[in-house]
């Protein structure tokens, strides 16, 4: 399970383009790593343009937003272009890096019971440690609550 002031767990992932990313390539940047459950859902949406929207603001605090979901990498890449993101995404179609991260649970709706992703971001710092968690996200100013978090720890 991870936790705040944590090593991250490891993980090398395609991104949309089907270029491998993985963690010790980000060493000396910040990292917001958000996971959601699927591409071109409403909630999904809403994140996904909300940190789009915000990148630049991430980018000047030499952070760098990722999102990662089990969808494909052209369902990423789909995503991309239809709302024109200018963000990264990763494919884990296997759940490993879910798994690993403790994001891949059971869920309960409708009265039925699966396997799926709990909405959730981290901030992990240059060094690869998680300075914040957040689990099961809602998504409205989510984007704006992750950037001061993000200004908070560098202050």
């Amino acid at each position: 399970m991870i936790e705040i002031d944590t090593k991250a767990p490891e993980f090398c992932l395609p991104n949309q383009d089907d270029v491998e990313i993985c963690l010790r390539d980000l060493k000396g940047k910040w990292i917001v790593l958000y996971f959601y459950p699927k591409d071109n859902t409403p909630g999904c949406t809403t994140e996904a343009c909300d940190f789009s929207d915000a990148a630049p603001d991430f980018g000047a605090l030499n952070a760098i937003v990722i999102g990662v979901s089990a969808d494909s990498t052209s369902k990423h890449r789909d995503f991309i272009d239809k709302k024109d993101l200018s963000i990264t995404l990763l494919s884990d179609e296997d759940t490993s890096m879910l798994q690993n991260y403790g994001i891949w649970q059971l869920k309960k709706n409708y009265g039925k019971e699966y396997m799926g992703i709990v909405r959730s971001t981290l901030i992990i710092n240059p060094e690869g440690i998680i300075k914040a968690i957040w689990k099961n996200v809602k998504v409205k100013e989510h984007a704006r609550i992750v950037k001061e978090k993000l200004e908070a720890l560098q202050a």
